[in-house]
Formats: structure tokens, sequence, C-alpha cells
């Protein structure tokens, strides 16, 4: 069910995370809600570099994950599951999908940035083996990360840099 994303799969990727967003409207957080996907071009950049999964079902995406590197980790820039689906370990499996990406390359841990108080964000994340990094743990490209999400107003909710090794990850 999981495979690179492709080209023709892009706008179904933003979609995607239009319906992600509107669970965020339900608490409050309509900025988030209302927050544009990422861009056709930041896709295929993704998309072009191996960096894109796909979640479909009969050849339709229904989740999606791109991963980056920053500082020598894989960063989850973004994993998002129609809500439709949602309960179904799909976001799970995609993250699985980039932690063997990871490993592959020999990169030893995922990180991401997340809300800490939104249910299907920090303490989802947790469940799955994520922990919280102290600010004197993040890495400059981290640091620099977080600094544009305040720049974006992303700030008004609790947000945090989180870290999984991939030595302790637990693959479904």
């Amino acid at each position: 069910m999981i495979r690179p994303a492709t080209t023709r799969d892009l706008p179904a990727l933003q979609d995607i995370e239009r319906a992600a967003g509107k669970p965020f409207a339900e608490i409050g957080m309509t900025v988030v809600a209302d927050d544009e996907p990422p861009s056709l071009e930041t896709l295929r950049e993704f998309q072009e570099a191996g960096r894109a999964w796909v979640w479909a079902e009969d050849d339709r995406p229904i989740g999606y994950l791109i991963v980056g590197v920053i500082d020598g980790n894989a960063h989850i820039d973004q994993v998002s599951v129609h809500p439709g689906y949602a309960g179904r370990r799909i976001g799970k499996r995609l993250i699985d999908r980039a932690a063997r990406w990871a490993a592959d390359q020999g990169i030893r841990a995922l990180t991401l940035t997340t809300f800490t108080e939104v249910a299907w964000n920090g303490p989802y994340y947790e469940r799955l083996g994520f922990r919280c990094l102290s600010a004197d743990e993040e890495t400059p490209g981290l640091r620099a990360l977080r600094a544009a999400e305040r720049a974006h107003g992303l700030d008004r909710w609790p947000r945090a840099c989180m870290r999984a090794e991939l030595s302790a990850w637990a693959i479904d």
C-alpha cells in the first residue's frame, strides 16, 4: 500500500493536506486549518529526490509523508492522512517507511516539529517513540526551522522539536 509518490499524485497530496487540516479548526486552531499545503513545486522536489511516499488504495493516495535531511537526521517535513482513514495506523506505517529509508542512508535518527498539546500530534509521536528535545539539544537546522515556524505564527500554540533514535524504532 505504500509506494513512492509520482508526479501525478502531487495534487492529491495537497487535497489530503487540506482535509487533514480541518480537524484543527474544530479545536480553535483555524490558522493551522487554513494554512496552504506545500506547493506543487515543493512536493515535486521531495518526489524527485525519492523522499515522498504515499499510502494508496486503488492507486489513490489517502496519506503521504515527505522527509528532508536536517543536520544529518531524517526530518519528517509532513505526514498527513485523510481524516476519513484515521485510526488505521497509516501514519505510523508511513513513518516506518521513512525510518527504513533513513536507516538505508546510514542516518541515526528521525526528527520532526509538532504541536505538543494536540492529541494527534505531540502525544501521538511520543507513543510512537519520539521524545521532545530541550532547547540546548536542538541542532542549528532545527533552531532555524523553529524560527521560521514562529515567523509563520505557529507558536500561538505550544510546539516542540522531537527526535526518535532509529536504533530503538519499532517497525510495525
